[in-house]
């Protein structure tokens, strides 16, 4: 039985060994691929026809596909005037709008002239502009201590974007669907908030958080339509809506040359001296979830207290008036 198990082992080496020795002696030795290469070839030349066939029939699906309808365009009316933090607030709010398609911002300064900073901003912004100015009268402007609601803002500077877009629709170049919505420089907007309103066939709305002493104001809908408003103040306005919860087809601005805001309206009644006489409750369009979602929060950047640098000032040690903030 030794000698039997011995002599498979042996026998097992011997083989073993052998195969061994006919593998080393087949390296570097030339292969005959002809059939090889043949395969291969006819596999790529296969591949080659299938992708053929596939980009073939992708030309003539897009070639049935309806076209799209051009996207509307979203012109945006932001006033702004110069103070400490109009920068930092111009930086934010264009940072939003640079993820939104088909934009178009119409910043107005409240200012006799075009400054140099907000030329300067605009021009490294990355998005389409239009760059305008003009001052509000002295007698409507908010003094020193003023509280902010005294005295409408920013009347004359939106009057200016609604020129500026009835203008530049009797030299043709806006025959495109569009949207004009007013944005304030300090407010807070989600980018859904701007697709919501993409659509808006006559006047569109919804709710505006952190306003008039609430959490939130909103239009109430009912039926699918809107029936009142909740809000705190004076609900029976014509539109007891903040300036930031509407946005308007430009088929209509275009449609009511003499809409405009009226820099003389009450308190309150800055949104419906432009709305009246252009819509009514019943043709306004609730967004926003039926007006159930806020998506712009009417926010204020606390007015920096520059008590130190004041101190410094009059001691020559300032900051460096040549670096822009």
């Amino acid at each position: 039985m030794r000698l039997k198990l011995k002599t498979v082992f042996v026998l097992y080496f011997m083989v073993s060994l052998l195969g061994l020795i006919y593998a080393l002696m087949q390296l570097g030795q030339r292969c005959d691929c002809t059939d090889h290469d043949m395969s291969r070839d006819r596999v790529i030349s296969r591949l080659r026809g299938e992708l053929h066939s596939i980009r073939e029939q992708m030309k003539k699906a897009e070639a049935t596909k309806p076209p799209k309808a051009p996207l509307s365009t979203i012109y945006v009316i932001t006033p702004t005037y110069a103070r400490l933090v109009q920068k930092a607030e111009l930086t934010r709010i264009s940072q939003t709008f640079l993820h939104v398609p088909q934009l178009h911002w119409i910043l107005v300064e409240d200012s006799a002239n075009r400054t140099s900073l907000v030329s300067e901003f605009l021009a490294h912004s990355g998005l389409t502009y239009t760059h305008l100015h003009v001052p509000t009268p002295r007698d409507r402007k908010l003094q020193e201590g003023d509280p902010s609601w005294l005295k409408p803002r920013g009347a004359e500077q939106r009057n200016e974007g609604l020129r500026w877009l009835r203008e530049e629709s009797t030299r043709g170049r806006q025959r495109e669907p569009g949207v004009v919505y007013f944005a304030d420089d300090d407010n807070t907007y989600s980018l859904q908030l701007f697709e919501e309103m993409r659509g808006t066939r006559t006047v569109s709305v919804w709710p505006v958080g952190l306003v008039g002493g609430m959490r939130f104001e909103r239009p109430v809908v009912e039926g699918g339509r809107v029936a009142r408003f909740h809000t705190g103040w004076r609900p029976g306005r014509p539109f007891p809506i903040d300036m930031a919860g509407f946005a308007v087809s430009l088929r209509l601005v275009l449609a009511n040359p003499e809409s405009r805001f009226d820099g003389n309206a009450p308190m309150g009644f800055l949104e419906s001296s432009f709305l009246q006489g252009m819509v009514t409750m019943e043709e306004l369009e609730p967004k926003a979830d039926m007006c159930a979602k806020v998506l712009v929060w009417h926010t204020r950047t606390e007015k920096p207290k520059m008590k130190r640098e004041d101190a410094l000032q009059k001691q020559g040690l300032g900051s460096d008036p040549g670096v822009e903030v």
